[in-house]
């Protein structure tokens, strides 16, 4: 049987019947430093063992994205650019530029997903304006892979604004990569105005589940929940799959991603597209499982850090579900991050799909959400 959005799990169901919402509110109301810190402690334990001498975490076929993943991790978590672990990885990653102004392994079709994480992990360490010239020219790389940026196509094109993997593998723009161009973007200094920011929002708001003026693509109308999923493009794609009528699914981590990508692109609170997507994000709370999809704990880490970041960038400190319970969200994720950690400080996920069975990629992820939850 295929799950709802909402996969809350029976206690928590019972916890929303019996407790009032400012109990439970009060009695998650901080991290607790402590536990905080030896979680850290423990990860970076563990990644230190895991990193190969060249700075890598003995992956080449995901190179340089996992490493600026978990380094990006790592600088969010408090550790300096001076520490091995991170100076070796800050290395490796720069090494990787190529001349177009690409950051990325040779012959990869993931081209701009790790040109990407790379400008964010470089963007943490660029405190004194060390990367200055190699983040430059990878904004101008990952700004020509846009569709749409050479005026090949215009808006009509369902993949206007967006990006994908390798254009000659896969020839689709995708919200997974789109949300990483708008970040990485943002992370340089580029506002609401730029151009490419601009044109991102027009693929981000095609792929929501909410007819609108910005997006007539026809989905929505099948399944108007306010939520995203991955591309409205090349005949529509979610990884949660489609409704009887044809619509498509939305689901957890796309709809943070699409909602953390129209916050960084300049639309308000009031705006009815940020507006239906916290209305699905109110129904489907969850920290249990990965909401909207079958698996629930397909790309379980992937959605924990952009829960993360998108709560952080709309400035919410607590967030009231559709049962009116009000849940403080950092100590939740946090909470819930402390369970899962392994005793040798990884975390992994018992579901390998998206590469989420690498314990190093994985720990980057877990490291990254737990930044935005001190």
């Amino acid at each position: 049987m295929r799950k709802s959005c909402v996969h809350r799990t029976l206690a928590q169901a019972v916890l929303a019947i019996v407790l009032p919402a400012a109990a439970l509110a009060a009695d998650r109301s901080r991290v607790d430093p402590r536990a905080y810190q030896k979680a850290m402690d423990a990860a970076v334990e563990f990644l230190g063992k895991a990193q190969a001498p060249d700075g890598t975490y003995g992956d080449s076929t995901v190179e340089p994205g996992m490493t600026a993943v978990v380094t990006t991790g790592l600088l969010r978590a408090g550790r300096s650019v001076n520490e091995p672990l991170v100076a070796k990885g800050l290395k490796y990653i720069a090494g990787q530029a190529k001349p177009d102004g690409g950051i990325h392994g040779a012959g990869t079709h993931f081209q701009n997903y790790e040109t990407c994480l790379s400008v964010l992990c470089l963007t943490e360490a660029n405190r004194d304006g060390r990367y200055n010239r190699i983040l430059k020219a990878a904004e101008q790389f990952i700004k020509k892979d846009q569709w749409g940026a050479d005026e090949s196509i215009d808006k009509t094109n369902l993949n206007y604004g967006g990006v994908g993997y390798d254009r000659n593998g896969k020839p689709r723009a995708d919200l997974s990569n789109t949300q990483f161009l708008v970040e990485a973007l943002h992370a340089v200094g580029d506002g609401p105005d730029d151009p490419a920011v601009q044109r991102a929002l027009v693929f981000v708001s095609r792929c929501q589940n909410h007819e609108s003026e910005y997006n007539t693509a026809g989905f929505a109308a099948k399944n108007p929940d306010g939520g995203f999923y991955y591309t409205c493009a090349a005949g529509g794609q979610s990884a949660a799959g489609k409704t009887p009528n044809g619509g498509l699914r939305s689901y957890g981590s796309m709809t943070y991603a699409g909602l953390k990508s129209m916050i960084y692109a300049g639309v308000g609170p009031d705006d009815p597209r940020v507006k239906a997507a916290f209305e699905w994000i109110k129904k489907c709370y969850d920290l249990q499982a990965n909401p909207g999809m079958p698996q629930g704990n397909a790309g379980l880490y992937y959605y924990y850090h952009t829960f993360a970041k998108a709560l952080d960038a709309m400035k919410l400190d607590t967030i009231e579900d559709a049962n009116g319970v009000k849940h403080d969200w950092r100590a939740e994720l946090a909470a819930e991050l402390f369970r899962r950690q392994k005793p040798d400080g990884s975390w992994v996920n018992d579901n390998p799909q998206w590469l989420e069975g690498k314990p190093a990629l994985v720990t980057g992820y877990a490291l990254m959400a737990l930044s935005y939850c001190r």
